[in-house]
């Protein structure tokens, strides 16, 4: 069993450095994460069906994709360019930014056929983010300065084939680094985490009635931090960790209208030294010519987060259990999904003290659960030039781990999650205008003046983006959009004084986002031989 010094953080923070600081992530608000998502985020490169270039323009950075196809194989790529230092220089929020958020991305896959219908196929991404910036703090009267390098990379290659007697073959391997460099006033963590998947997995088509997946995969890790702090002195943490899984599992046709997949999943943690076993189930039946209800079971592990191996790997893997009833109806540009759940969680990790520290007694006594119901419904038939999709989730949940008193709701849970997008495509002014509304009742939170753990909640989450494309011509497009057009002054929580005032009172301030609304320009070119190719469905 390695020691404490061998175990991760895997790029998370340690807790125990920052007590009674109040940090959000990075200063970004919802509206900000939401306004950048798709900006951020590198388009998923899909099989190639033609050679196409798009090409973007934002008032926040740039966008680049190329596809390209020959005889027998294909190169695509993607790559974005983000910088904020002229929409904050524009637009102040209410953090001091010191080096306001910059972000590069890229990614490109080679795909080559070969005979047989075999597949080569190679993918690599890399990003890399920079930040750095001073936030408000109830406890620290200067504001709490953080900042943030982290640079990632991963490679893969998988290879597949068809083999005789109906089996074929799909195997793999990949590689990723990724590297943190992280400041938090004068304490400095540098995470590095390196790791290696393999996997083989092979099918057998017996019959219409039958088939067969087999196949086994290795994980190996190897993490580690360097923490230099001016009151907690030098600390280094690190592990490597193995682990071994075999799969089997089998696809039953009983009938036209009733399947079922039932397998099982063996696995052995190296770190925890564990065995473990997850059976699933499950079983689908089509009611109608497009619609099918399926139910599902499963058993699944996982390691405790590595906060806590770092500092202890006397564990249990983690485990949940998995009910999930589902209905699905596909039609003429219409969807309709509704899923119940119910899950179990088990020997979740739970410690005796405000943050998991080294001097922390830990155990895998927590339990929890989560049970509720996703609904879906998107339209894009109904009205003339709309499409339209509605979204709900109720969450029922309560844990009981960490340092948690009781079971109680988790502060990151909202029972109930609303959202609607409504798309309309104008003809004659060559537009198409956009709406979407967010809805998340209060999450709980602890107030210090009352009795009792996660006593209260938030008041509710409310938020209505707009936005527009204006087709300048059938390849480009210019994009303009708003989050939270009204400027709902939205709370994601709050943080209390340390110490209480002479009455006994704890001072309190409400957390907010760095800003109530961003605003995005965009201009979106593509060129390819088929001149009705645009960017539109990614808006």
């Amino acid at each position: 069993m390695p020691s404490a010094k061998n175990i991760p953080t895997r790029g998370r923070l340690s807790p125990f450095l920052f007590k009674g600081i109040s940090f959000s992530t990075g200063g970004y608000s919802a509206e900000y994460g939401q306004a950048l998502s798709s900006v951020l985020s590198l388009k998923s490169i899909d099989e190639p069906q033609e050679e196409r270039t798009d090409l973007s323009f934002m008032t926040v950075g740039l966008g680049f994709g190329n596809t390209q196809k020959w005889k027998e194989s294909s190169l695509s790529m993607n790559a974005s360019y983000i910088n904020l230092a002229p929409y904050q220089a524009a637009f102040p929020d209410k953090d001091v930014w010191h080096k306001p958020f910059e972000a590069f991305g890229g990614e490109s896959v080679y795909r080559h056929k070969l005979k047989n219908d075999g597949l080569l196929k190679l993918y690599g991404a890399m990003s890399y983010l920079n930040f750095d910036l001073t936030q408000e703090d109830i406890n620290v009267a200067e504001g709490v300065r953080f900042g943030m390098k982290n640079r990632n990379l991963y490679i893969n290659a998988s290879y597949q084939a068809f083999l005789k007697n109906d089996w074929s073959v799909l195997s793999g391997i990949s590689f990723s680094n990724d590297k943190s460099d992280i400041k938090i006033i004068d304490d400095e963590i540098e995470d590095t985490n390196n790791s290696v998947h393999y996997k083989v997995k092979f099918k057998k088509h017996f019959s219409n009635r039958f088939k067969l997946n087999m196949g086994s995969e290795y994980f190996t890790t190897h993490f580690k931090e360097e923490y230099q702090g001016v009151i907690n002195g030098s600390s280094n943490y690190g592990f490597n960790n193995n682990i071994f899984a075999s799969f089997l599992e089998a696809d039953i046709f009983f009938s036209k209208r009733v399947a079922s997949k039932i397998g099982v999943r063996a696995e052995y943690s190296e770190l925890l030294q564990e065995f473990t076993l997850s059976p699933r189930l499950s079983l689908a039946y089509k009611t109608g010519a497009n619609s099918q209800m399926s139910l599902a079971y499963g058993h699944f592990y996982q390691n405790p987060n590595d906060a806590y191996l770092k500092f202890n790997t006397n564990f249990k893997a983690e485990n949940t259990t998995h009910l999930i009833a589902n209905f699905q109806y596909v039609k003429d540009k219409q969807i309709f999904r509704v899923e119940g759940y119910y899950k179990k969680y088990n020997d979740l990790v739970k410690y005796d003290t405000a943050f998991s520290l080294p001097t922390s007694n830990f155990s895998n006594d927590g339990n929890g659960y989560a049970k509720g119901v996703d609904v879906f419904w998107r339209d894009n038939r109904s009205f003339k030039n709309t499409d339209y999709w509605v979204s709900y989730s109720y969450l029922d949940t309560g844990r009981d781990y960490q340092n948690y008193s009781t079971t109680a709701t988790p502060h990151f849970a909202a029972k109930h999650n609303l959202s609607v997008v409504v798309k309309h495509f104008v003809t004659d002014w060559k537009s198409q205008f956009g709406l979407s509304y967010n809805f998340a009742s209060g999450r709980n939170y602890t107030n210090t003046n009352l009795s009792g753990f996660l006593n209260q909640k938030t008041k509710n989450y409310n938020g209505l983006n707009a936005n527009w494309a204006y087709l300048i011509s059938q390849q480009k497009i210019l994009f303009f959009s708003i989050s939270n057009v009204l400027g709902t002054k939205n709370i994601n929580g709050y943080q209390y004084k340390n110490q209480p005032d002479l009455n006994g009172h704890f001072d309190s301030r409400a957390i907010t986002p760095s800003a109530d609304s961003f605003f995005f320009v965009g201009f979106f070119w593509t060129l390819s031989a088929n001149k009705n190719n645009n960017q539109l469905d990614t808006l």
